[in-house]
């Protein structure tokens, strides 16, 4: 679903770019065109009042009010998986309590033939793309490399290592391309992902194919526990752009309508064969890097305060209050459908799931090697004789 923004004339990522050189009435230059704002886009302050932006202008009352419900409802997922794992019923769970502006702006603005490529923390990106969410918690149960299929649902099974996605995603806006199709892929990280060498390579190749890829980097400030400052000395994440060739953009990632509005230029600009671009969301990691992890122990707690009364969910419900789209009844039905989710993964996540020890042979190759079916008949015979 893409937000219609109005006219991308004269916007960040709507712009062709120009040679370097010019008069004034030329338009801006390549660098000028690739540079990022000088301070994070932001529509909605954090006390839930407008701010004018020239370049990115405010998605329709209707089209916040629906990314509004799955922001709640994303909160609401986050909160009952942190339970499960304290109840023993998941292995690990990284939440984006904080986060879920950037999970479901980057869900919203695909169509359904776009791709999504997540990582190990976009559970609510996955969610919100309509993919069933025990099939998405299967991962993070320990039962399956993935519960859903990546190609009925146009999204990539989320991945633990860092930033590996960003050169499958590339690849597969590389194949879009090359079959003329009209499909922009959308790749997420985070900042401690900008630090891999995958990264770059992603990049790169994007650039200089001039393929039809958004990358979303998601800066929480901390790659586990390591602060941005010891990761990178660039202005800005969004900066390293401009040397592979892209634009970049910086965008208030608790923001809800700036990161519909951002993301969604960018992804019209793909679109339209305008290439790759990077943007980079200011957020903060609120929870624990996983179940794992004591925050503790790298951060003071007054840090994570500062950013309480930045929280996207209650200056999106504050904006939309002031303007009357969000009534009190309304409130309360999206308040029941956030619950509904959560009581379905609640019972899903409490029934023992069925293992078959077979199965560990049957989905490594399409035909299965000899050493395969060797350890197969010996695992098989092992549990016969066990009378399993």
């Amino acid at each position: 679903m893409t937000i219609s923004t109005g006219n991308s004339a004269n916007n960040q990522f709507g712009e062709s770019m120009k040679p370097t050189g010019r008069s004034s009435d030329q338009g801006p230059t390549a660098e000028e065109y690739m540079l990022p704002s000088a301070q994070p886009v932001q529509l909605v302050g954090p006390s839930g009042e407008h701010i004018h932006n020239d370049r990115y202008p405010l998605p329709d009352g209707e089209a916040l009010l629906s990314a509004y419900e799955k922001l709640v409802v994303g909160r609401r997922i986050n909160d009952q998986a942190n339970a499960l794992v304290r109840q023993g019923r998941m292995a690990v769970y990284p939440s984006s309590h904080g986060q879920e502006a950037c999970q479901v702006a980057a869900a919203v603005v695909l169509e359904k033939d776009d791709w999504l490529f997540p990582t190990y923390r976009d559970t609510v990106a996955v969610i919100t793309r309509g993919v069933d969410p025990l099939g998405v918690l299967t991962l993070l149960r320990g039962d399956w490399h993935s519960g859903y299929d990546p190609y009925e649902y146009k999204t990539a099974t989320q991945a633990t290592p860092l930033a590996t996605q960003l050169l499958h995603a590339v690849g597969v806006a590389h194949a879009a391309k090359l079959r003329g199709e009209n499909t922009v892929v959308l790749a997420l990280c985070g900042d401690g992902a900008t630090s891999e060498g995958d990264f770059h390579e992603a990049l790169n190749f994007a650039a200089v194919f001039h393929v039809p890829v958004v990358f979303l980097v998601q800066n929480n400030e901390y790659a586990i526990s390591v602060p941005l400052k010891h990761q990178t000395v660039a202005p800005s994440l969004a900066h390293k752009a401009i040397g592979y060739g892209m634009p970049g953009e910086r965008v208030d990632g608790n923001d809800l309508a700036a990161m519909l509005s951002v993301l969604g230029k960018a992804v019209d600009r793909a679109r339209d064969g305008g290439g790759p671009a990077l943007v980079e969301a200011h957020t903060y990691r609120m929870q624990a890097h996983t179940n794992a992890d004591d925050p503790s122990r790298y951060r003071a707690q007054s840090d994570v305060d500062e950013w309480v009364p930045k929280d996207p969910i209650t200056r999106m419900r504050t904006y939309l209050g002031n303007l009357n789209l969000l009534t009190a009844e309304e409130e309360q039905r999206i308040a029941g459908a956030a619950e509904e989710t959560a009581s379905t993964l609640r019972d899903g996540l409490n029934s023992e799931p069925e293992i078959n020890p077979a199965d560990l042979f049957e989905y490594v190759y399409t035909e299965k090697t000899s050493q395969l079916r060797e350890q197969a008949a010996l695992l098989a015979d092992e549990l016969s004789r066990e009378g399993a």
